[in-house]
């Protein structure tokens, strides 16, 4: 198996943990690059002690240097914050180095809808539409041949791949889409918050960002597209006191009268090649335990003919699926590898 070369700029961030979680047992990428300004000179193994006696515990973290990425990897995953990325992304890019972006800053197509919600002006708007959307499920031919990925958010990621059927096989109703989501503390990030304490986020369950999410424009242009026409969501976010996981409650009026077995039926054609996806059984419900720490995307459905609703609950891994599994899979088929390699884990449990 030919093997490929690959950094990793911003190490330190929880992404960046679970990408070297995910690298070590890869076998066709090597990483031969890992940065931190702050942590330049320790190795992973210093960092990270469970990388103790793996093989990237040795890595010596280095400072970013796009000439140095440039010259060593064939691929360079960028966990950094939005903002950052787009210039690192654009010089790597203008080298000839393919690159897997966890940021923002080249999800949202429209450069003034980014400034919109992220109150920043897009730095480098012409290689937007360059940058395909990194949803291996839905994108996975043109993921294949970009040279720049869009990796999705882990909300739009559990959202999208939760409502896809229904709208794509006219099930939903694309007008009164309500996403009801909740996240372990990870998707905060590792920065020093209050807000993130363990004092704050245990024994505690709390809303956030209610309409004003920034996630909402990624999942509003990704559904429309999926819809055939624009359309808006209403997007709620709230903190659960777990680790990791995403469970979102997606709630649609039905299009036309429908059964649960008529619909459970269009989600298994829907995800027949969609060895990820596993739209559970009908009655059954989804769990953050069961996807704990892999690429699995759990689906339950449930047809309310009472309030002539569909509720889909779609349930991910926020930094695994949600971000840096996701990523790996991107970098796989991008190097012509088959999506799953590194990627067949077994959910964490208990």
């Amino acid at each position: 198996m030919t093997t490929f070369k690959a950094g990793l700029v911003g190490v330190t961030g929880y992404t960046g943990m679970e990408l070297a979680r995910l690298l070590c047992g890869h076998g066709a990428l090597e990483l031969v690059r890992a940065t931190s300004r702050s942590d330049a000179g320790r190795t992973l193994a210093q960092l990270f002690p469970g990388l103790t006696g793996l093989p990237l515990g040795g890595l010596t973290v280095s400072e970013p240097d796009v000439d140095d990425l440039a010259g060593a990897c064939d691929l360079v995953f960028l966990a950094v914050p939005h903002g950052t990325a787009m210039d690192m992304a654009a010089a790597l890019v203008g080298r000839g180095v393919r690159v897997v972006d966890l940021s923002a800053d080249f999800r949202i197509k429209d450069p003034q809808t980014y400034a919109q919600w992220y109150g920043l002006e897009h730095r480098h708007p012409g290689l937007i539409a360059d940058a395909v959307f990194g949803l291996p499920e839905l994108n996975a031919p043109a993921i294949r041949t970009a040279r720049l990925i869009a990796n999705p958010g882990c909300y739009p990621t559990s959202a999208i791949l939760g409502l896809y059927p229904a709208l794509s096989r006219g099930f939903a109703e694309p007008d009164g889409l309500v996403i009801d989501a909740k996240s372990g503390a990870t998707g905060a990030g590792r920065k020093a918050a209050v807000g993130s304490l363990f004092c704050e986020v245990s024994d505690t369950f709390r809303a956030y960002n209610l309409g004003r999410h920034r996630h909402t424009p990624e999942i509003e242009q990704e559904l429309s597209r999926l819809a055939g026409r624009e359309l808006r969501v209403s997007f709620n976010t709230h903190l659960l006191p777990i680790n990791r996981g995403i469970l979102s409650t997606c709630y649609a009026r039905l299009a036309r009268p429908a059964t649960l077995a008529e619909v459970h039926a269009a989600y298994e054609a829907a995800y027949a090649d969609a060895p990820w996806v596993r739209v559970l059984p009908q009655g059954a419900l989804p769990e953050t335990k069961n996807v704990r720490g892999t690429m699995f995307c759990d689906i339950g459905l449930v047809v309310d003919p009472r309030t002539d609703r569909l509720i889909v609950v779609s349930c991910i891994d926020n930094l695994c699926r949600g971000a840096s599994g996701q990523a790996l899979a991107n970098a796989n088929l991008m190097l012509g590898l088959d999506p799953a390699t590194g990627l067949n884990l077994a959910p964490l449990v208990p």
